[in-house]
C-alpha cells in the first residue's frame, strides 16, 4: 500500500496513515486503501482492537488540496457530495458499525476530514501536541464525514457550533476538558499509553464489547423503552457466550478469567 502501513501484534491491529511529508493528507489513493484495510482487520479473527494513527508529526490534515490544483480553474464545477459518498462515507460507516473497538492515537494535528476520522473512532488518546480543527469553513465548506453527527454528541451542541462555525484550533488540554478526547499524554508516551488501553480491551470479552458498542451507538437515536428492549436482547445474547460463563466461574474460583472473544 502507498498511503498506509499495517501491523498486527497481541490481537491489536495498528493502521498508520503514512504520508508524513504532507501531514498525512488524504489523496485519491488513500480511501480505497483505507477501506480495504479496515475490512481486512474487521474480518481477521486474530484482531480484537484497532488503532489508527499518523506517521510523523500529524494525525491527518484532511483532504490533500494539492490534488485539486488541476481541477480548480475557471469553469470547474465540483460535485463534492458524490465524492464524499464514494471516498469518505464508507470508512466512517465501517468504523462506527464494526464490532471491534477502534482507538484514534492522535499524535498531532487532526484537521478537516482528519478531525472527522478521529471523531469517528470509539476512543481518542491524544498527544500533548494534538490539535483538532474543523477547518471546513475556511474554504467555504461544511463539516463532513460525520463530524456534524459526532461532534455534538461528544461535546454538546453549543461547543460544536463554536468549533464548526469558527474553525478555530482546539489544543489537547481543551479537547480533554470538553470531552473531545479520553486521555492526553506526553508525546513520547502516546504509543505506550495507547498500547496499554488497546491491550486491556483486547483481553476483555469480545462479544460483550461488540454488543456494548452497538447499544451505546443506537442509544443516541432511541427512546428509553426501545433501549430497554435492546438491552434485554443484547444481554440474552451475551449470557449465552463462552466468555460470560468463563467470567462468572473465574470470579467464583478466584482466578483470572481467560476470555476467548466468543
Amino acid at each position: 500500500m502507498d498511503t498506509i502501513t499495517l501491523s498486527v501484534a497481541d490481537h491489536v491491529a495498528t493502521i498508520t496513515i503514512n504520508r508524513p511529508d504532507v501531514l498525512n493528507a488524504f489523496n485519491d489513493a488513500f480511501s480505497p486503501e483505507f477501506i480495504d484495510t479496515l475490512k481486512g482487520v474487521d474480518k481477521d479473527p486474530d484482531v480484537r482492537v484497532i488503532v489508527i494513527t499518523g506517521a510523523g508529526r500529524a494525525f491527518s490534515s484532511g483532504q490533500d488540496l494539492d490534488d485539486l490544483k488541476a481541477k480548480y480553474v475557471p469553469g470547474h464545477v465540483p460535485h463534492l457530495g458524490a465524492d464524499l459518498q464514494k471516498r469518505y462515507d464508507p470508512w466512517v460507516k465501517r468504523i462506527r458499525t464494526m464490532d471491534k473497538p477502534v482507538i484514534a492515537a492522535v499524535n498531532g494535528v487532526a484537521a478537516g476530514a482528519g478531525c472527522s476520522l478521529a471523531l469517528a473512532c470509539d476512543m481518542r488518546i491524544a498527544s500533548e501536541h494534538a490539535k483538532f480543527i474543523e477547518v471546513f469553513v475556511n474554504v467555504g465548506l461544511v463539516p463532513d464525514s460525520a463530524s456534524t453527527w459526532m461532534l455534538p454528541r461528544l461535546v454538546g451542541l453549543g461547543r460544536a457550533m463554536d468549533l464548526c462555525l469558527t474553525g478555530r484550533p482546539v489544543g489537547a488540554e481543551e479537547a480533554l476538558a470538553i470531552g473531545l478526547v479520553n486521555q492526553v499524554v506526553p508525546a513520547d508516551d502516546l504509543q505506550a499509553a495507547t498500547a496499554k488501553v488497546a491491550k486491556r480491551l483486547a483481553s476483555l470479552p469480545g462479544r460483550a464489547l461488540a454488543l456494548t458498542k452497538r447499544l451505546l451507538n443506537q442509544s443516541m437515536e432511541t427512546t428509553m423503552t426501545e433501549q430497554l428492549e435492546a438491552e434485554s436482547f443484547a444481554q440474552e445474547t451475551a449470557g449465552l457466550t463462552h466468555d460470560h460463563f468463563e467470567g462468572v466461574t473465574a470470579f467464583l474460583e478466584k482466578r483470572t478469567p481467560a476470555f476467548k472473544g466468543s
